[in-house]
């Protein structure tokens, strides 16, 4: 299966999971499994949640920011993966100058 996500519409996101600013998200979902390519401006935040039925697998695209992973506080750039298993919490944080651009997978469990 190909889906073009470049090509959905962006949402405009306020206060995402709770967190700070706004997320820009183009999002795909098909039934199953969630598909998000997102952008966090400099000072926006995804609140810290806890992956109760899935888990999520976040590639860094561009930029670079924080990951509050159980409540540790983890530096992720460009390249990076962030994975947070079943069971875990986190929250995506942009404290840089730039926009951080990221691609994530929230498989159904």
């Amino acid at each position: 299966m190909i889906f073009d996500i470049i090509n959905e519409k962006a949402e405009a996101i306020p206060n995402f999971k709770g967190g700070e600013k706004y997320l820009s998200a183009k999002m795909h979902y098909d039934g199953m499994n969630r598909f998000l390519h997102g952008c966090l401006v400099p000072g926006a935040t995804i609140g810290e949640h806890t992956h109760d039925e899935n888990s999520e697998v976040i590639y860094i695209l561009s930029g670079k920011g924080h990951v509050l992973y159980d409540g540790e506080l983890l530096e992720v750039s460009e390249g990076q993966v962030h994975y947070c298993p079943k069971g875990h919490s986190h929250s995506l944080i942009n404290d840089s100058d730039g926009d951080l651009v990221f691609f994530a997978v929230v498989p159904n469990q």
